[in-house]
């Protein structure tokens, strides 16, 4: 009996023991929890990036990633035996003193096969430069974990067959594109950790904006009150000694340029939601910018009786006239089912410009569509500084909650959002605004505040209520 006891008491020293060297084991666990971080394990899209400040935890999630991934015991994943991935830093001075130490400080060491240096002993591997990690793997086998630094050059990277690659901080375009070549047979996974210092680079485009529509794009934007181990106190005094700009890259990890968002009170985690079934009562108009080398857009409004407006549905297309642009908004009015008058025409908002008549054409783009039943109004407000004021305070009220909320379909406006900037001359840059353009016509053709509407019944009132609460709950 006192040889089992004297077992079981070294077992469990032994496990008390690991415990404390398992810092993954105790990776959010804890009565604090990191919820962003458990949000990027959770996601399934091979095209990850989490865009935070200094000191909000966004490289501990990358560093967890991959060893979660190299030992086969991911908790949110179907794990693999024998993985290959790359951990990619700016230099080797900055492998050594972040992604290296972070990928060590999970890595327990009896999980660990070999260590092979680039420079420095072994038996010290966080005080030099590390080529690659053998890990054992929980399913069999050994997973590897290779280290490449981008002043290395892309030549570098080539060749390779990868399960995974993790950039800690920004790469080149060139390394970024070769290193998605390198995960492609196999299915792999990018995916990033940066504090965007850089202003606006290749990577706003393609992961921010998501350009390209990529449906395997996902980000999230982390900042210092989601690292619940900051103080307030500490927060204080940091925000305290920086600058606006550098306090949207530093605090919030949000992309900053010079010149600026003409819209930053836009959130997307706010501002877009999972559509819903709107009430017919609901509906309101639809705003068009015309057309026909450049895209036309037209998106369709509604009202609830609480005055918020909701962005329904969007039709954007290039490169087509009108007869094909009336009948597709006719199909999605169908679609809709949107109202119309008493003869079945749909009403509309339309750029004034569409009054204008060409050499090409004895008849106006208004005249046009109202031909095919499209009644387009050309009488909108184009001030675009009093416009621009308007959006605002719809995505911003006094009360610090929006006034406007755009279904998650409606991809070209909220890309545009999220792109316009401020230019020369105090005027935003003219780039990719048709959606924009019409929205701002939109808002600026309505008063504040509806209309009084036909007094509710009880039921119907609660119906509305349970509509609004439905939506709301569904966007988080």
């Amino acid at each position: 009996m006192k040889e089992i006891i004297e077992k079981i008491t070294a077992i469990e020293r032994e496990q008390a023991k690991r415990r404390q060297s398992d810092a993954l084991a105790a990776y959010n666990t804890g009565r604090k929890k990191h919820k962003k971080q458990i949000a990027f394990h959770k996601c399934k899209k091979r095209n990850r990036w989490v865009f935070g400040g200094n000191r909000s935890g966004k490289t501990e999630c990358g560093a967890a990633e991959c060893v979660y991934m190299a030992r086969g015991i991911h908790p949110y994943r179907k794990n693999r035996k024998n993985v290959a991935g790359w951990v990619v830093s700016l230099s080797q001075q900055v492998q050594r003193d972040v992604a290296q130490k972070k990928i060590l400080h999970y890595l327990r060491p009896d999980w660990i096969e070999e260590i092979v240096m680039l420079s420095g002993r072994r038996d010290s591997p966080e005080s030099g430069v590390i080529d690659f990690i053998r890990v054992k793997n929980a399913l069999g086998g050994s997973s590897f974990i290779g280290f490449k630094s981008c002043d290395q050059g892309r030549e570098k990277f080539q060749g390779s067959s990868l399960d995974f690659v993790w950039f800690d901080e920004e790469p080149p375009r060139d390394i970024y594109e070769e290193c998605r070549m390198r995960v492609m047979d196999r299915r792999g996974d990018i995916f990033g950790t940066m504090t965007p210092l850089k202003g606006i680079t290749f990577l706003y485009d393609e992961i921010y904006l998501n350009k390209h529509g990529d449906p395997e794009v996902w980000y999230e934007f982390m900042e210092w009150a989601d690292n619940p181990y900051l103080s307030p106190k500490e927060i204080a005094l940091l925000e305290s000694s920086l600058d606006e700009t550098a306090l949207q890259s530093r605090r919030y990890g949000r992309f900053a340029a010079g010149e600026g968002l003409v819209y930053p009170e836009f959130d997307e985690n706010v501002h877009v939601i999972d559509p819903f079934p709107v009430p017919p009562a609901w509906q309101d108009n639809i705003s068009i910018d015309p057309g026909l080398h450049n895209p036309l857009s037209a998106h369709w409004y509604a009202v609830d009786f609480d005055d918020n407006v909701y962005v329904v549905y969007e039709y954007y297309q290039a490169g087509k006239d009108v007869d094909y642009h009336a009948e597709k908004i006719r199909e999605i009015c169908k679609k809709l089912g949107w109202h119309t008058d008493g003869k079945g025409r749909i009403e509309a908002l339309i750029d004034s410009a569409a009054n204008q008549r060409t050499l090409a054409s004895v008849k106006s783009v208004s005249e046009l569509f109202y031909e095919r039943g499209i009644l387009v109004n050309p009488n909108v407000d184009k001030d675009l500084f009093s416009g621009i004021q308007r959006v605002k305070s719809y995505l911003n009220r006094k009360n610090g909650l929006p006034n406007i909320y755009i279904f998650r379909g409606c991809v070209n406006l909220i890309r545009e959002i999220k792109g316009y900037f401020w230019g020369e001359g105090d005027a935003p840059k003219k780039r990719d605004d048709h959606a924009l353009d019409e929205m701002r016509y939109y808002l600026m053709s309505r008063p504040r505040g509806r209309a009084e509407k036909p007094a509710l019944s009880e039921i119907q009132r609660d119906k509305e209520r349970r509509i609004r609460r439905l939506g709301r709950e569904r966007h988080g």
